[in-house]
């Protein structure tokens, strides 16, 4: 049940365009200064930052290109074919 809830309010946040830009920002700059900076040097905290990074980044890419449909219908016809 919590993962489900979870998925669902990760995929409303990613298709708001403001909110998706603000959270990857937010995500961004703290993984890329735990990176560079060298402060920390356990490996559980690059692995952390690595993470937070990439979802960083894929929320700024869906804020930047939109999100794409599920399925694209060709033949105009809103009825599914059997």
């Amino acid at each position: 049940m919590f993962a489900r809830r979870a998925r669902g309010m990760l995929l409303r946040l990613a298709r708001r365009r403001l909110t998706s830009t603000i959270t990857g920002l937010v995500l961004v700059v703290p993984a890329a200064w735990l990176n560079y900076s060298g402060c920390c040097g356990a490996t559980w905290i690059n692995g952390l930052s690595l993470v937070l990074g990439a979802t960083g980044v894929a929320f700024l890419w869906t804020a930047l290109t939109g999100v794409r449909p599920d399925w694209i219908d060709e033949t105009g016809d809103p009825r599914p074919r059997d």
